[in-house]
């Protein structure tokens, strides 16, 4: 009985806010304009704070470089076998490749991960995040660009990172607990007001997440022949790749928790930025839709973890 109470502490929260997300939208409690002003509050304040903390207070060593690295290379690889599997069976989208690699990992992930684990954790989340951030933020915005004949710059990318509130984030994060300045810290207590203050602003991070995309979640007019293959395409191709993953993971003695941020992971569907750079309307619906299907089976994945963690 204990069990089951735990469980549906877990998912009743999740289903909660979806479900106020998708009432919001049907009796227009909540404008479009509301809902972008609320996703703007999470992208540039409070998920920057669960960052923060979450690398500041992550352990660092030799170890991480492999887990960057690999997670890195999981990206590529998934992007390679979605490219061969478009070319193969001839499907249309140029989005394929891209659909079938990235992890949203920031507007979804973080959320998902402190909802099971706890927010003390969020440093072994932000451990395999890393080397997925860089390659979003680097490969896959080139590949995306050469894709689709623009020009891309070094210049822009490294723009576009400087800017970015998750990346100064995650590098403010690295350098307190990096250098061990945030260990330092801890002795007169100032790390101690670092935390109170990211928990403080953090706090509302995974409801105000889960109830945009309960808004955003709208399965009407999708056209299921052209989603359902490559969603099916993603989940085979994660499905190996966490394989490999957890191979990788046991070979160099890195432990179940990392495991566990693993399985969030790859359960997670790729990025919500993918539809700005769809080309024309039809194929930003069919990205959107690829996406809004995909998020519904990553709640899926996650009431599993759930049930079976």
């Amino acid at each position: 009985m204990g069990n089951v109470i735990q469980i549906c502490n877990t998912i009743l929260p999740v289903i909660l806010m979806l479900a106020i997300g998708m009432i919001c939208r049907q009796k227009k409690l909540l404008s479009r304009e509301g809902i972008s002003a609320l996703k703007s509050v999470v992208v540039n304040i409070t998920l920057p704070a669960v960052m923060v903390n979450a690398f500041a207070t992550m352990e660092y060593s030799g170890k991480n470089i492999i887990l960057t690295l690999m997670m890195f290379g999981i990206c590529l690889i998934a992007w390679i076998l979605g490219k061969v599997i478009k070319n193969v069976f001839h499907m249309e989208s140029r989005f394929i490749p891209f659909l079938t690699t990235g992890f949203e990992a920031g507007m979804l992930g973080y959320a998902l991960f402190m909802l099971l684990y706890g927010s003390d954790r969020i440093s072994d989340f932000a451990s395999i995040d890393l080397g997925q951030v860089l390659f979003v933020f680097t490969l896959y915005k080139i590949l995306l660009g050469l894709d689709g004949q623009e020009k891309v710059s070094a210049k822009g990318l490294v723009k576009d990172m400087i800017q970015s509130p998750t990346v100064i984030a995650i590098l403010a994060g690295v350098l307190l607990g990096a250098t061990g300045l945030y260990d330092l810290l801890a002795g007169p207590g100032i790390s101690s007001m670092i935390d109170a203050c990211t928990n403080f602003v953090s706090a509302p991070t995974s409801a105000i997440i889960l109830l945009t995309i309960g808004y955003d979640l709208v399965l009407d007019h999708i056209p299921w022949a052209a989603v359902g293959k490559v969603t099916v395409v993603r989940i085979a191709i994660m499905a190996a790749l966490r394989v490999l993953a957890g191979l990788i993971v046991r070979a160099v003695g890195l432990g179940d928790s990392l495991d566990q941020a693993l399985n969030v992971m790859m359960i997670l569907p790729p990025p919500y930025v993918l539809p700005v750079f769809a080309d024309d309307e039809k194929q930003r619906e069919y990205v959107s839709s690829s996406l809004s299907v995909m998020t519904l089976i990553t709640i899926i994945g996650f009431i599993l973890l759930a049930v079976f963690m």
